[in-house]
């Protein structure tokens, strides 16, 4: 029986009009959809009437399949002979664990292809016009996770600060942590920074504040997951350059 191919597809950071037209044309033929909560629902409207979906959302407080049992589930349909759309929010190789499931895939003799997708970085950024880079005020941009084992003992130092953009996946719950880690280890409180909730969707919200001040601004304007932290002087450089703060999608 010859074996299925799997594809790792990002599916952008929300509406359907960010896809690829690769990612698009896999999502509306594929017969098996494994996908992550992150992924938008209008999404789904391209897939196959009789098209499985499976869901493996994860989420801080809830897992509903451990990554083992998903690489598992995933290499199980391919040896079937089944092509199976792996389906992650933003991009398979940014946070995605998408280099888990190609590797555990690789090592049985399974196919794989990777279908990039928009970041979830440079989605929000961009729906919220905050330019990563800018001649002005940054040249420097780094990605890390905010909730991540051992977050106290990771080094940060140097990556946010004066000409450099810092940009913070899954920091919404951990958000005190960040501010007090920054700070310990020499940025200044006032900062600015931006943190953009449910980024290229109709609900999208963008707050912005100080370092020092993120976690009340979580707090206060309870701040849920998908939810970006950008922390950099661009965040304030395009306030006054009037960038809007709307995301307004096709029909709305």
């Amino acid at each position: 029986m010859a074996k299925g191919t799997i594809y790792l597809v990002g599916a952008g950071p929300g509406s359907a009009d960010l896809l690829t037209l690769r990612a698009a044309r896999l999502i509306s033929r594929a017969a098996l959809i494994v996908h992550d909560g992150l992924v938008d629902p209008e999404i789904f409207a391209l897939a196959r009437p009789d098209a499985k979906l499976v869901s493996v959302a994860k989420s801080r407080a809830r897992h509903s399949l451990p990554q083992d049992q998903i690489n598992a589930l995933l290499v199980d349909e391919a040896l079937k002979g089944h092509d199976v759309v792996r389906l992650k929010g933003g991009d398979p190789f940014i946070f995605g664990r998408g280099g888990e499931e190609m590797e555990f895939a690789h090592a049985r003799g399974i196919a794989v292809e990777v279908v990039p997708g928009i970041s979830s970085a440079n989605g929000a950024a961009a729906a919220a016009q905050i330019p990563l880079t800018h001649r002005d005020h940054a040249s420097i941009v780094s990605f890390v996770a905010g909730q991540c084992k051992g977050l106290a003992e990771q080094n940060w130092a140097g990556l946010a600060g004066v000409g450099r953009t810092l940009v913070i996946y899954m920091g919404v719950s951990t958000a005190p942590q960040i501010a007090e880690k920054l700070m310990a280890d020499g940025l200044a409180p006032d900062m600015p920074v931006a943190v953009i909730e449910n980024a290229a969707r109709a609900q999208m919200r963008v707050l912005r504040g100080s370092l020092a001040a993120l976690p009340d601004l979580v707090a206060a304007e309870k701040v849920v997951s998908p939810a970006l932290i950008i922390i950099g002087e661009v965040t304030a450089a395009t306030v006054a350059l009037g960038a809007t703060q709307a995301f307004e999608l096709e029909g709305k």
